[in-house]
């Protein structure tokens, strides 16, 4: 079976957003060249090995403010999304990543509560406008992704990380070079992160996992929000 069957078959099945991805990853690593699929596993372990998600902002931080841009060019800022409740921002590296389009759906799956709950959903991303749209579009998404060219809001959360170079040639080779889709040559990415900002900036979740291949389910997400609204009406 082709990736792309195997990706199609996962996506409707009812495993869990981690079993998915599970799944997903012995099938990338079945269907590339044991060279590709060794580098990316290397790419992963140094960047755990860095300590870099943990330098990352963390629950009780402050989150920055920031203002970007949707993929339709409408400027989005987070102070006015946070006059309305709590914000859920999840940061996406992006439309080439299929791990990635399993959570934006799984996020997705769960508006509707995250939403009764009194809180926002968006993503962050730095590829280009045009890639956004056609994420949002093939993952029928009801929230929006904004643009971060260059990674600076990725970067104040502290989950902004620079390729090596042998990950760039390996990200060419799958057809994912950084420089098209992001459109600048930095070759910079998120880390998979997930945060809930509290109306008054203060992080009340955050999670950041330098293994793309390990996502929370967004239930996760659920309990930390019926915490705020309890708070708040308290």
């Amino acid at each position: 079976m082709a990736l792309q069957e195997t990706l199609a078959s996962i996506a409707q099945s009812g495993l869990p957003l981690q079993g998915k991805l599970d799944a997903l990853s012995t099938a990338f690593d079945a269907a590339v060249p044991p060279a590709v699929s060794e580098a990316l596993h290397r790419g992963t372990r140094e960047l755990i090995a860095s300590g870099a998600q943990n330098r990352a902002l963390k629950a009780g931080d402050i989150a920055p403010s920031f203002t970007l841009p949707d993929a339709e060019g409408n400027l989005v800022s987070s102070k006015t999304l946070l006059a309305k409740g709590p914000l859920v921002i999840t940061f996406y590296r992006g439309a080439w990543c299929p791990f990635c389009n399993f959570d934006l759906s799984a996020l997705e799956a769960a508006r509707p509560e995250l939403e009764a709950h009194g809180a926002s959903l968006v993503a962050i991303s730095l590829q280009t406008a045009p890639n956004s749209r056609k994420t949002q579009r093939q993952n029928g998404l009801g929230f929006p992704i904004l643009g971060d060219h260059g990674g600076e809001v990725a970067a104040q959360f502290g989950v902004r990380w620079t390729l090596p170079d042998y990950l760039r040639e390996v990200h060419k080779a799958l057809g994912a070079d950084l420089t098209l889709f992001n459109g600048d040559d930095s070759w910079t990415l998120p880390m998979p992160a997930r945060y809930v900002v509290a109306a008054d900036r203060t992080i009340a979740y955050a999670e950041v996992n330098a293994d793309y291949t390990r996502r929370p389910d967004p239930s996760a997400l659920f309990p930390v929000l019926e915490q705020l609204r309890r708070r708040e009406v308290a």
